[in-house]
């Protein structure tokens, strides 16, 4: 890549937290952000997120360290004593990437979720994906399959780079 271009992530958070806290560690998010911009060039990353208000120090957390954070309100439902809560971001991934689409010369989708597909498929076409990062190598979407060239993983192989220590701030994956 040249310094003439853009190159923005759009980062679906639970799909990427889950995926490393299924690999059995937990992400460090302000050193993720550090990772983008020196690996990738990342200038700007939006990291698409439910919002609860009990959670408002953690989006100021993420704001400070660097990310622009689009919220998704969330919807809670009883079922029986069990409260369901319910936050899916792609629509709204999808949307701010096409909303941003003129600013950027290249994106990266952070998501191993096949629902993603279609925008995926439209960047490539349109030569604007520069990389698909997938939170867990051995589950992500086989819709991501033919897109191969673009694919990279954030495995067990970074966690010594990106994992959490002592003193760092957790995403919560459930409130």
């Amino acid at each position: 890549m040249t310094k003439n271009h853009k190159i923005y992530a759009f980062i679906d958070s639970q799909n990427l937290n889950l995926g490393v806290i299924s690999q059995g560690w937990k992400l460090d998010f302000k050193r993720f952000r550090v990772y983008l911009k020196d690996k990738y060039q990342v200038e700007k990353a939006f990291l698409f997120i439910g919002y609860l208000e009990k959670n408002r120090s953690l989006y100021e957390f993420l704001k400070k360290v660097g990310f622009i954070l689009i919220f998704k309100p969330i919807l809670e439902t009883k079922r029986g004593k069990k409260t369901i809560i319910k936050g899916n971001v792609d629509a709204e991934l999808v949307l701010h990437t096409m909303i941003e689409y003129p600013n950027y010369s290249k994106a990266i989708i952070i998501s191993g979720d096949g629902d993603f597909h279609c925008l995926i498929e439209y960047l490539d076409k349109k030569g604007k994906l520069f990389r698909i990062i997938v939170p867990n190598q051995s589950s992500y979407s086989s819709l991501f399959l033919p897109f191969k060239k673009y694919l990279s993983f954030i495995n067990i192989n970074l966690k010594e780079k990106l994992a959490i220590k002592n003193g760092s701030v957790v995403l919560r994956t459930k409130p």
